[in-house]
């Protein structure tokens, strides 16, 4: 039986929800699921220029399973970039250090303090949200 997987740590969900490749003739329904923890990688390694250490620190795992999780990340955005195939962000195995909830009418992402006691879209005050756990 294999060992249980430990969740990774995401401090922030990505700001979207997909790439589609532009000036593709041809109109594809296959995509590349790129999990949270997988851009969260890319993030801290490439974005913010964390090494590999630092990062995996972060993210609450090893560093071999953060160069794992980096690897496979690269690997599917460049078959997607290859292939010019869209990418769709899934929720993965992570645990994020804040509830984390996105708009439905205006699709912005965002949290909720608990000082706050209206729960309602920063943006456009819809009361029309749903958690991104779910």
């Amino acid at each position: 039986m294999p060992r249980r997987r430990t969740l990774r740590k995401v401090v922030a969900p990505p700001g979207f929800k997909g790439y589609k490749p532009y000036g593709v003739g041809r109109e594809s329904h296959e995509f590349i699921e790129l999990f949270y923890e997988e851009y969260e990688a890319i993030k801290l390694a490439d974005y913010d220029l964390m090494n590999h250490a630092e990062a995996s620190r972060l993210m609450g795992v090893s560093r071999p399973t953060f160069a794992r999780i980096y690897e496979s990340a690269r690997r599917k955005i460049a078959k997607a970039m290859v292939e010019t195939k869209e990418i769709k962000t899934i929720y993965g195995n992570i645990w994020m250090d804040k509830s984390w909830y996105i708009c439905d009418d205006c699709l912005t992402r965002f949290t909720i303090p608990k000082t706050i006691k209206k729960h309602e879209c920063p943006m456009c005050a819809s009361n029309n949200f749903q958690s991104l756990k779910s």
